[in-house]
């Protein structure tokens, strides 16, 4: 199982996490089974690149998202291919993931999505 988490940079299980989906500078992607993770840039519109930040979540087989929050087009689009998003994260990527083990972190809904971008 593939977990996916906004970041702000490259240290891996250590790194404090985006609380601005779309605008996070990275996505770090930890592999439940093997224990891998591997840090992608975030290269979508956003950030001045191509494409929306949810292609490269999908690209990378993802199957749950944890994140601080998230607008309700990522929600949607999320939801459409099958991937869970849990909402609430802080601190860093081991935070996120053990507060996720705990169910410690909410489902995401269009009711909890953020409407603004000034998170």
């Amino acid at each position: 199982m593939k977990i996916c988490i906004p970041t702000m940079g490259q240290a891996g299980m250590e790194e404090d996490i985006c609380q601005h989906f779309g605008r996070a500078p990275t996505f770090t992607v930890v592999d439940l089974d093997s224990g891998d993770v591997a840090v992608l840039a975030n290269v979508s519109e956003h950030m001045g690149g191509v494409g929306l930040p949810t292609e490269t979540i999908f690209a990378a087989g993802v199957n749950i998202m944890i994140v601080g929050g998230l607008g309700p087009k990522a929600v949607q689009a999320f939801n459409q291919a099958g991937i869970e998003v849990f909402v609430g994260a802080a601190g860093t990527v081991k935070d996120a993931i053990d507060d996720w083990k705990a169910e410690m972190l909410s489902r995401a809904n269009l009711d909890n999505a953020c409407r603004e971008h000034r998170h």
